[in-house]
């Protein structure tokens, strides 16, 4: 019979990560909430900025998401969590791919401010390490939102050939 080990204790979750806390929130910032319109307490990033420019704005913005979810699955984030998540980036890149309306959309849904204060929450709680199963999941979701993120892109190519017929 083998002898029992003591359980493996974990870093910090900040410390699990190759990205700080600091490079999160300054992501976050200007994705989501750099700018305040004048007199208003309305507050807008580069997100709805870079998605006026048709199919690649939404795509670059949301490849920029990537990092916060990446950082929260190098972080040991339940999977709950990180399918939250990818939700939040999902909704936030097909609500945001259409022209002007997804605009003002992303200003009042902040989905990378979203995800960061879910990352926050759960930042408290331990976590184990990353097991062959946590990487299949982190595989998938990387897949879906990859596509998720090229939607718009799509979107736009099928929408210029139909035009030129």
């Amino acid at each position: 019979m083998r002898p029992r080990s003591e359980p493996q204790v974990l870093p910090p979750l900040s410390a699990r990560s190759n990205v700080s806390d600091e490079t999160l929130e300054i992501l976050a910032t200007l994705l989501d909430d750099m700018f305040r319109i004048p007199g208003t307490t309305v507050r807008f990033g580069l997100d709805p900025l870079i998605g006026l420019l048709p199919g690649v704005g939404d795509a670059m913005s949301g490849a920029a998401s990537l990092m916060i979810i990446f950082a929260a699955w190098q972080r040991g984030l339940p999977k709950v969590t990180l399918s939250r998540m990818v939700a939040n980036v999902a909704v936030d890149s097909l609500l945001g791919s259409i022209p002007f309306v997804g605009d003002a959309f992303d200003v009042a849904y902040k989905s990378n401010r979203k995800n960061l204060n879910l990352l926050k929450r759960v930042e408290s709680e331990g976590r184990r390490q990353q097991e062959w199963h946590d990487w299949l999941f982190m595989v998938l979701l990387v897949a879906a939102v990859m596509v998720l993120v090229a939607a718009p892109l799509v979107l736009l190519w099928w929408v210029l050939t139909l035009i030129r017929k």
